[in-house]
């Protein structure tokens, strides 16, 4: 599969004006649900932030929700992102290493890439000015580093997002329509929630997850904030929402908010592209050598075509796919124990390994079933090769 381009940025509006819209592809919820990334497209907005002014004093569990965000908020930020053009938006990150390097999505500081400005607030009402280190269009993870860090910073625990089980406990941090510090509570949903989330204008602009779902309460703003587990360990990266708006952009009126469908990268994938980032500034994606169609044409699976999101040939010469047999026209079923009911699901699917790993693919061609074995090749960068 060949990388689509960057998406588009946002543009400043209302308060949640031109927030991204995404698509569901598959998983069960059925398709043409509209998803909305989870972030505040509207950086000239006033953050309402609550006072803990004669608060009471009374010591909470450490092991209760009180009790984590308490210790989980002062690693986080809210981060403001403008282009050089003035368009620009919030969303949220958290502290990952005590280099001050903050993870957030890609869509989150988008707007920043070429020359604009990056600022994160602290809880405290700390500020400070940040720089980009690296970015994942496809991943939708991106790695910036504060200017001058404090040397206080605590990074949060990382969790196992592989050993998530539905039913699980969730917390969400970060700042739905600007409220910065905003805590929620809810459960893992489901795990491996195939979804590719857009700026609704093209396929090729995608970024595809095999996300852990839940309902705890997110909203514009959240995208780039943690998903803490029961210990306040981060098992996730919030970034999407379905919305229950229709169209493609929010505004006006228009507002949508969290309906209890909310979608988080698992930290397990976004600490490898994390560290990748900060190693070379650029991503690494697993790939098979082969472009497959991003439409639910009821095929069943995921078809391989030259007709894919890269619009290249449809199997790379010398590529994995290409040393495995496969060629144009094969629909793909499954990859290892996963079912693959589409193009975006085998991306995403793809997408959880590391180059180098082996998978087994299962396909069909003229009615017949095959499994084959395949190494993952790799592929460095977003754009296109």
């Amino acid at each position: 599969y060949q990388q689509p381009a960057p998406k588009p940025r946002g543009r400043r509006g209302g308060l949640i004006a031109a927030v991204l819209v995404a698509a569901l592809v598959a998983g069960g919820l059925g398709g043409g649900l509209g998803y909305t990334l989870a972030k505040n497209d509207d950086g000239g907005s006033t953050t309402v932030a609550a006072s803990d002014a004669g608060a009471s004093q009374v010591k909470r569990d450490p092991n209760s929700i009180a009790g984590v965000a308490a210790k989980a908020l002062p690693s986080t930020v809210t981060i403001e992102a403008e282009s050089t053009n003035g368009q620009g938006g919030t969303g949220t990150g958290f502290v990952f290493d005590t280099q001050g390097h903050i993870v957030t999505n890609n869509h989150v500081v988008a707007d920043a890439v070429d020359g604009g400005k990056l600022t994160a607030t602290f809880p405290d009402g700390r500020k400070y000015d940040a720089e980009i280190i690296g970015h994942a269009q496809g991943y939708d993870v991106a790695v910036i580093k504060l200017k001058n860090a404090p040397s206080d910073l605590k990074p949060l625990a990382l969790g196992d997002s592989d050993k998530v089980a539905v039913g699980d406990e969730t917390i969400a941090i970060g700042a739905p329509f600007g409220l910065s510090n905003t805590v929620t509570t809810g459960i893992i949903s489901a795990k491996n929630r195939p979804v590719a989330s857009s700026d609704g204008s093209s396929d090729s602009k995608a970024s595809y997850m095999s996300a852990l779902q839940t309902d705890a309460s997110i909203n514009p703003g959240n995208s780039g904030g943690p998903l803490l587990d029961a210990r306040g360990a981060v098992i996730g990266i919030n970034s999407a929402i379905q919305s229950s708006g229709s169209g493609g952009g929010l505004g006006g009126s228009g507002q949508s908010g969290s309906i209890g469908l909310g979608f988080a990268i698992p930290i397990n994938q976004a600490k490898y592209v994390a560290q990748q980032l900060i190693k070379t500034g650029k991503p690494v994606y697993a790939k098979i050598g082969a472009s497959v169609a991003t439409s639910q044409d009821g095929a069943g699976g995921a078809t391989i075509s030259d007709q894919g999101a890269g619009g290249g040939a449809a199997v790379e010469p010398g590529s994995p796919a290409a040393k495995a047999g496969l060629k144009s026209g094969d629909v793909i079923t499954k990859l290892d124990d996963t079912v693959v009911d589409s193009g975006p699901t085998l991306i995403g699917e793809i997408w959880t390994h590391k180059p180098g790993d082996t998978v087994k693919i299962t396909f069909k061609r003229d009615g017949k079933e095959h499994t084959v074995d395949v190494t993952l090749a790799s592929r460095i960068g977003d754009s296109a090769s």
